[in-house]
């Protein structure tokens, strides 16, 4: 590493044939060939049906819960991956254990996808655009969401079911059309393909014997080293990445932001509002702010959109917690369902900016390619066990106090800000390898 700093120092030996050379190069790696925008693209339709999945649950609960004759724990209880066949089974549904069945389906498919697509990105991307192409991940789930929360006002839910098909089938048929991650084929052994790929998702002309070489030899100082198991993860060298991944995944879910999706509806209804104005309302924050996080990803860094989105969601729940608040006293009654609006478009535009989407980014960005999928099934595990206790308990905790709850959710949002300021780590600017090589100084030893 130090050798590679005094080297991309300028020196007053520097000459016009070298800095020619170094701005043909920043060039390239500024440059984003079609393939590197079409893998990305077909990598987080994933991403769509994650969102779209999310979101199907709010619009169309009520009506679920009255034609099939479900309960709220029932028809939340087995939300979350098979993807066209789970929403088949939802579309085609005539009992209620055939929506089991297809909300079984479409959450292991959301399982997978949720990993898969930012490590992917991650891997293909050069390290100047990597923040913003992973983030788009986050975009998609948020235009998945919104969107399905707009059909699902207007559409019966069995034809939302069966439009929620055709982003896993376009994904499916697009599939062999884009390039394996470079950093896998070189895990694997196939350097050849290895390089060959990673020629062409930086464009025919592109020189990339600098990262191929850095692929390379970051692979080979981890030859020695065997596919770490999950209990293999917890040694010391590891346990920085994994406190910071598992972490932030569990921060995220239980600042409440599973439940104040499914249950946006009736929250707002709750307090006092119209829930399909709550709801539109929701979705017009929503993907103006993803959309800027993933502009500011690779300009502010990961860290500073962290806390400021942290920060957001915190404040956001407590309006919504003084909301409820005024409301159990009968105070104020014509303020409280505006503070509720406000509160949650607050925590709904704060989460999108960055904790939706930055706590899988930094996933992708932190782990040895040696623990990667392992590190990565933990990681994904721990989140979506964390989601589902949130999804599930959510409606008990409100029914039993609305107020307590989101003053729950304010204290760990705000706990979160003090973890992100503490542990997390600015990746910015950094290839993998040197990501990993400062989280995990000794995983490269022999």
């Amino acid at each position: 590493m130090e050798s590679r700093s005094m080297v991309m120092e300028p020196t007053q030996f520097s000459s016009p044939l070298l800095s020619n050379v170094e701005e043909q190069n920043q060039n390239i790696n500024c440059s984003m060939p079609p393939i590197l925008i079409l893998s990305t693209l077909v990598s987080v339709f994933g991403s769509y049906v994650f969102g779209s999945a999310v979101g199907y649950s709010s619009p169309v609960q009520s009506e679920i819960m009255d034609e099939l004759n479900l309960g709220v724990a029932e028809a939340m209880g087995i939300a979350e991956v098979f993807c066209i066949f789970g929403w088949l089974a939802i579309a085609f549904s005539k009992v209620a254990w055939w929506l089991y069945v297809g909300r079984v389906l479409v959450g292991c498919g959301m399982g997978i996808l949720s990993y898969v697509v930012p490590v992917y990105v991650a891997e293909i991307t050069p390290k100047n655009l990597r923040g913003a192409f992973t983030a788009v991940h986050q975009l998609m789930i948020c235009c998945g969401v919104s969107l399905t929360y707009l059909l699902g006002a207007y559409l019966n839910w069995r034809i939302l079911a069966l439009i929620g098909t055709i982003p896993c089938l376009i994904q499916f048929l697009s599939l062999p059309f884009i390039p394996e991650s470079p950093r896998w084929l070189a895990k694997i052994g196939n350097m050849e393909r290895s390089e060959s790929s990673l020629q062409h998702l930086r464009g025919k002309n592109a020189d990339i014997c600098e990262e191929a070489t850095e692929i390379r030899e970051y692979t080979e100082s981890l030859q020695q080293q065997k596919e770490s198991s999950i209990i293999g993860l917890f040694q010391m060298q590891y346990l920085k990445s994994l406190t910071v991944g598992i972490g932030l995944m569990i921060l995220q879910q239980f600042g409440g932001v599973n439940g104040i999706a499914f249950y946006a509806t009736s929250i707002f209804i709750s307090a006092g509002f119209s829930g399909s104005i709550g709801t539109i309302a929701m979705v017009v924050v929503q993907i103006p702010m993803t959309a800027l996080g993933v502009l500011l990803m690779d300009k502010s860094g990961r860290r500073p959109l962290l806390l400021v989105s942290a920060s957001g969601t915190c404040f956001g729940c407590f309006l919504a917690a003084l909301s409820f608040f005024l409301q159990d006293l009968h105070k104020l009654k014509e303020v409280s369902p505006i503070l509720a609006l406000v509160g949650v478009l607050v925590y709904t535009g704060s989460f999108s900016l960055g904790m939706g989407g930055i706590p899988w980014v930094i996933m992708s960005e932190i782990f040895p390619i040696n623990v990667k999928g392992s590190a990565g099934s933990l990681v994904t595990l721990v989140s979506w066990l964390c989601s589902w206790i949130i999804s599930y308990a959510f409606n008990f905790l409100m029914n039993l106090s609305s107020t307590g709850t989101f003053f729950i959710f304010s204290i760990i949002c705000g706990f979160t800000v003090i973890f992100i300021a503490k542990l997390v780590p600015e990746t910015k600017g950094l290839t993998l390898e040197e990501v990993q090589a400062s989280l995990n100084p000794y995983s490269t030893k022999g």
